[in-house]
């Protein structure tokens, strides 16, 4: 193991020429550098944000949801009982393919669409209703006793929005008074000594607890078919954090993460507004939210961050091992933002000559045009209905979604 930590720990990866990790170990007297050690105490600190969510869910947010009549109560094709069919998709395929539904075909005596059909409505079975989605938020702002007021002044964001807004907030408080907020050139001066103060790491251990819950929750939450882009994302940037933190690169990795919280609480917001049914809300939230994204992700992103941590750090410390790393996982961040602006660009663009947001493309629920109801309560191809109230498909995680608007439900829509 010490052979392996000595490895790992090489000063020639991760420290500039010429300076060792005992120059850092003896700091003058009330100076303090960044330690790889620091870092464990974001992992009790996402444990904690976690278990927050979990009892947020269960005992705020749910009666939050109930004031803006959001009930659980949602449209599902339900299968009928089949015991040969359940078989397969709880051991074998959710979705199988010609071959398995050629095999269930003649063994049932079903038609090969029928029994794509039943697949289709048992996996919608297991998705999880608007108020389980909503609650998955978080109120940030209480200011009536009002219904009425309740209704329009509380912003039932996912949970993510407080965690956003707040981290936005303190970052851009933080930052306001730092010189490398103004001129990026400080984020390299006498570095690596560049002295850790309890506001920076206050700030980078809470948003990266965060992150560490993300990904936990990732494995928990609604899935979707970006649940890889999604991973990647929050690897990426927990890499960034734990790897700027440790080789004292702070001061630009501040820059990154204020960057990056300055769209993400919009979008929260505007997805609680559309739960809420708020549709002018919702759209004006979703186009700003597009706008600030651009405008941080697209220019402010590459033209200030890469610029400094490329061009200026290449001027003033000179490249090392470690510094091609930390440029690559942010040249990774942008070609994801790259990713996430052409979809967003496409609902926006709905959203303005529309004159609403579109369909959720990331759809958890599965639905088909051909489903038509009997008298019976049955479609008469082997699915049961359950009648309620129609509502939007929601969305999951802090990376680029569009929103589902209730009145397109009414159509089909399709998984993507």
């Amino acid at each position: 193991m010490a052979a392996l930590s000595v490895w790992f720990w090489n000063e020639r990866f991760w420290l500039p020429h010429n300076v060792t990790w005992a120059d850092l170990a003896d700091p003058a007297p009330g100076v303090e550098y960044p330690k790889a050690g620091h870092l464990l105490s974001a992992l009790p600190l996402a444990v904690g944000i976690f278990a927050v969510r979990i009892l947020f869910e269960r005992f705020i947010a749910s009666p939050c949801a109930f004031l803006l009549h959001i009930h659980a109560a949602s449209v599902h094709w339900r299968a009928t009982p089949n015991p040969v069919l359940e078989k397969v998709f709880t051991s074998i395929t959710k979705c199988p393919d010609s071959r398995h539904l050629d095999g269930l075909s003649k063994q049932l005596d079903w038609d090969v669409r029928k029994v794509q059909r039943w697949f289709r409505h048992r996996r919608n079975q297991d998705k999880p209703s608007i108020l389980t989605k909503f609650c998955e938020s978080i109120p940030s702002l209480v200011t009536s006793l009002s219904t009425w007021l309740i209704r329009v002044y509380i912003v039932h964001p996912r949970w993510r929005l407080i965690f956003y807004l707040f981290m936005f907030t303190y970052g851009i408080c933080f930052l306001w008074k730092c010189s490398w907020m103004w001129d990026t050139h400080h984020c390299w001066y006498n570095y690596p000594y560049q002295v850790l103060t309890p506001g920076l790491y206050h700030y980078y251990v809470t948003e990266l607890g965060f992150y560490w819950s993300l990904m936990f929750s990732q494995f928990t939450d609604i899935k979707r078919k970006d649940f890889p882009i999604m991973f990647i994302h929050h690897l990426a940037t927990v890499s960034l954090i734990s790897f700027s933190y440790a080789n004292n690169m702070l001061r630009v990795g501040s820059l990154v993460m204020c960057v990056h919280d300055a769209s993400d609480f919009l979008l929260e917001a505007a997805k609680l507004a559309n739960y809420a049914k708020y549709q002018h809300l919702c759209d004006f939230l979703f186009v700003l939210f597009a706008v600030v994204f651009f405008i941080t992700r697209l220019v402010l992103y590459p033209l200030w961050i890469l610029n400094t941590t490329l061009f200026e750090s290449w001027e003033i410390i000179g490249p090392y091992p470690s510094w091609w790393l930390f440029n690559s996982l942010l040249l990774v961040l942008q070609v994801l933002h790259v990713i996430w602006s052409y979809l967003i660009a496409g609902i926006a663009y709905k959203a303005l000559v529309r004159g609403k947001v579109s369909k959720d493309d990331r759809s958890d629920v599965e639905s088909s045009s051909e489903e038509e109801v009997d008298t019976n309560g049955t479609n008469g191809r082997g699915v049961n209905m359950v009648f309620s109230r129609k509502v939007e498909n929601g969305t999951n995680g802090h990376a680029v979604t569009t929103i589902t608007w209730p009145q397109q439900i009414r159509s089909s829509s399709s998984s993507r």
